[in-house]
């Protein structure tokens, strides 16, 4: 196996300043953050109010373009799993954090179950589920094969055991379960562009960054397969909005939405969108499929 090669320096930007680095596994053409903060010090490089996803607050530009993107992205995340016509409704959103998407599935009559680390944002995601939010210790304590639809919402990339995590993933869905993961794309416009003030690099909170190889292959390893690829449009422009500010010091929204208007544009001809959707089956249930 070959070891992993220098890709770039880079440093955390919202929480620490501290410097790190990134490293390429060429077999699996996936960076890898260096080094990986311990898991009891974690916690430590969510210590910020700007940490939106945590929090509700809008108190600037890029706040509000975030909940905006968000309030579209929920619409589109409903229609996503309400297409599966699972005759059974059961959803694990891992990584919920305050709950929205939850909320939305709830009232379209999904039965929910929510993991989220941290405390703050989970207290905020059980005010609007009843109480169905759990810290990620819980995900021992769930059923194997008892969820219709998994999704990860940009958050595959903030769990440190990558292979453990991929075969608990694969033990609780179902048989014909659909798992969905959310992840940057560093081999995108923006990414190539904004180099190491890159927003969605996001060190050391994300351990991993991903390209459609290394899914395709991290999967293949625990039998399931990639059915489908959909781009999220939208996050070119909000990481722009922020990489520019990483990038200047600044804010600069006219700048920000053209760098992410033309990491759309080229990615209509390269297919690499500042994020991706991935939508998976379990290997035998698509060779199944296939069967009929």
């Amino acid at each position: 196996m070959e070891k992993p090669s220098f890709f770039l320096s880079l440093k955390d930007y919202s929480v620490t300043g501290e410097a790190f680095k990134l490293m390429h596994d060429i077999e699996l053409d996936m960076l890898e953050t260096y080094p990986q903060p311990a898991a009891n010090k974690l916690s430590e490089y969510y210590k910020s109010e700007d940490y939106i996803s945590h929090t509700g607050s809008k108190r600037n530009l890029l706040e509000y373009v975030y909940h905006f993107i968000r309030g579209v992205a929920l619409k589109r995340k409903l229609r996503l799993i309400n297409s599966f016509n699972s005759k059974s409704k059961n959803l694990l959103d891992i990584g919920c954090g305050t709950g929205d998407f939850l909320e939305t599935a709830l009232e379209a009559k999904w039965t929910v179950t929510g993991i989220e680390p941290n405390e703050q944002a989970r207290k905020i995601a059980n005010s609007k589920t009843n109480n169905v939010v759990y810290d990620i210790d819980h995900l021992a304590a769930l059923q194997p094969q008892s969820f219709d639809v998994i999704t990860l919402w940009h958050v595959l990339e903030h769990l440190p055991n990558l292979e453990f995590t991929l075969s608990t993933l694969k033990s609780l869905l179902k048989p014909k379960g659909t798992l969905i993961i959310a992840v940057p794309n560093f081999k995108s416009f923006d990414a190539t562009y904004y180099k190491n003030f890159w927003a969605a690099y996001d060190v050391p909170r994300h351990y991993w960054h991903f390209s459609k190889t290394s899914i395709k292959k991290l999967f293949e390893k625990v039998e399931m397969g990639v059915i489908d690829i959909r781009p999220m449009i939208f996050d070119a422009y909000y990481v722009s909005l922020l990489s520019e500010k990483y990038k200047t010091g600044v804010m600069n929204p006219l700048k920000g939405f053209w760098v992410g208007f033309q990491s759309n544009l080229k990615a209509r001809q390269t297919k690499e969108y500042s994020s991706h959707i991935y939508i998976l089956k379990h290997s035998d249930s698509l060779f199944n499929e296939c069967s009929l």
